[in-house]
Order: C-alpha cells, then sequence, then structure tokens
C-alpha cells in the first residue's frame, strides 16, 4: 500500500479515526510520518491530514511568511493546524483567501448550498417528467401516432396521480 502523501513510499503508519460511526484512514510512510509530526503527539493534528492531506501547510504557503492571526479570537494558522478547525466566526474572513482554494479541493465548491428535502425534488422531477411527457404527446399527435398518444395520455396520468400523491402527504 502506498503512502496517500508522497505516493511513492510504502505506508509503515496507518492511522485510524472512527468519528460518528464514519471510519477514517491514513496511510504514511515513514518520512512523510515525521514529517507530519505522527512521531510527536503534540504536533500531530489528524485532523489536518484528513482535511485535504495538508490543509494548514496550504494556509501557510498561501500566505509565505506573515503569520495571519484573527482580531476577534487571536487564532493563529498554527492553532488551526493542530485542531482542524478554527476558532470563531470572524476566522472565516480572516482566513477566507487560503481556506477559499482549501474548500474547493474538499468540497464542490467554498460555498454551502445544503440539500432538497426529498419530497420537494420529487415533486421537482415529477414536474419535469410532466413537461417532457407533454412535449412528447403533442408531438405524437402531430405526426398522427394516435397509439402512442394514447399511451403518453396513460402515463401522463399516472405521472400527475404520483406528484398529487408527492405534494398532499405531509
Amino acid at each position: 500500500m502506498l503512502c496517500m502523501l508522497c505516493k511513492q513510499n510504502e505506508a509503515k503508519v496507518h492511522l485510524t479515526q472512527i468519528v460518528q460511526d464514519k471510519v477514517q484512514k491514513v496511510d504514511l510512510c515513514e518520512d512523510c510520518a515525521k514529517t507530519k509530526g505522527v512521531n510527536d503527539p503534540a504536533g500531530f493534528s489528524l485532523a489536518d491530514l484528513l482535511l485535504g492531506l495538508g490543509a494548514a501547510k496550504e494556509i501557510e504557503e498561501t500566505n509565505a511568511g506573515e503569520e495571519l492571526k484573527c482580531p476577534n479570537c487571536g487564532f493563529t494558522q498554527a492553532d488551526f493546524k493542530k485542531a482542524g478547525r478554527l476558532g470563531c466566526s470572524e476566522c472565516y474572513e480572516t482566513f477566507a483567501e487560503p481556506l477559499d482554494s482549501l474548500l474547493k479541493s474538499m468540497h464542490k465548491g467554498p460555498r454551502h448550498v445544503g440539500k432538497a428535502p426529498q419530497a420537494l425534488a420529487q415533486s421537482r422531477d415529477l414536474t419535469e417528467r410532466l413537461r417532457i411527457l407533454q412535449k412528447k404527446l403533442e408531438k405524437s399527435i402531430t405526426q398522427e401516432d394516435f397509439e402512442m398518444a394514447a399511451h403518453l395520455r396513460d402515463e401522463i396520468k399516472a405521472t400527475k396521480d404520483r406528484l398529487n400523491q408527492v405534494t398532499t402527504t405531509p
């Protein structure tokens, strides 16, 4: 098994963290483990490794020598590296630039958009399906393919019934 950081050497250090029934594993070679401070419990941050394999290092490189510090809580880059999380809501503004690229690599983007409730998603899908079926029905009628039109009519009715069930069910 290769090291997750350098992807060249054989992994000799295997770390496992279980958070809320989710298992996260990190496999490192001896050199990468030493550079990440795995042998030094005070300097090691499993959160750093799991947050994009070197999140704190990326923040440090972005600011090239200048130590950013949150004016509200005093949180620094070193604090983020050790804790793997920020100190207050103003930290997001203070560390905005380096966090932007980090979040883009970890997620679909830097902004949380959430999920749609299942009923809303079903409703949206069924409405889109109805629109497509209506267009197909109109095309079938213009082409005088009445057998297909009858089949589409029945499918539209069934889809409308399902849509009514989704929208009226609490």
